[in-house]
């Protein structure tokens, strides 16, 4: 059965789901049709990051032009272009066994590609979620459903995955960037 959170809650991952190791995440989304003429296109990106919140390098930022960390442990399934049909968008595989010990916590952004050259923006996107679910099982565990409080926004955090205390837990975070992938670089220390 899976549990739906609310923007800032948090849960246990591993402790309350004994021997998972493999997840699989995925991130969807639905555009509303407007009349810019120009097609949407929003990619799943993902940061590894230390205790202080930061990349240590430009591998630890994984996208459509860079599918994977540099151990596999986090594996981007490909880029969706179009955004058509319903469920996931794209996925992420995670083996949270392997992933490395400086890696405290792993954020699942999404972003609207040329978001200022399109006029695009959050205020246009509906239905975003973030789902995670047992890879061997293909159980649903958590469910995140952002809801449509964005309107400047061109990029958003929609969770983490975080190690305390020797487990792995989940963070419904829902917040957003008005500088879109540029702001996420600079501060998770990309540039």
């Amino acid at each position: 059965m899976s549990i739906s959170l609310s923007k800032g809650q948090k849960i246990d991952l591993t402790k309350t789901n004994p021997g998972l190791t493999k997840v699989l995440v995925g991130l969807g989304w639905d555009t509303n049709k407007y009349d810019g003429g120009k097609d949407f296109d929003l990619d799943a990106s993902i940061f590894c990051l230390n205790g202080a919140g930061k990349a240590a390098s430009e591998k630890d930022f994984i996208f459509y032009n860079n599918l994977q960390n540099v151990n596999g442990s986090i594996v981007h399934t490909g880029d969706n272009l179009t955004g058509e049909g319903d469920g996931d968008d794209e996925q992420v595989k995670v083996n949270l066994s392997t992933v490395p010990p400086e890696v405290e916590k792993v954020a699942f952004c999404i972003t609207i590609h040329e978001a200022a050259e399109r006029g695009q923006n959050f205020g246009q996107v509906t239905n975003a979620f973030v789902r995670i679910v047992n890879e061997d099982t293909g159980a649903e565990l958590i469910r995140y459903d952002l809801g449509e409080d964005f309107s400047v926004e061109t990029a958003v955090v929609v969770g983490e995955l975080y190690r305390h205390s020797g487990e792995w837990k989940f963070n419904a975070v829902g917040s957003g960037y008005k500088d879109g992938l540029a702001g996420l670089c600079k501060d998770f220390g990309l540039m």
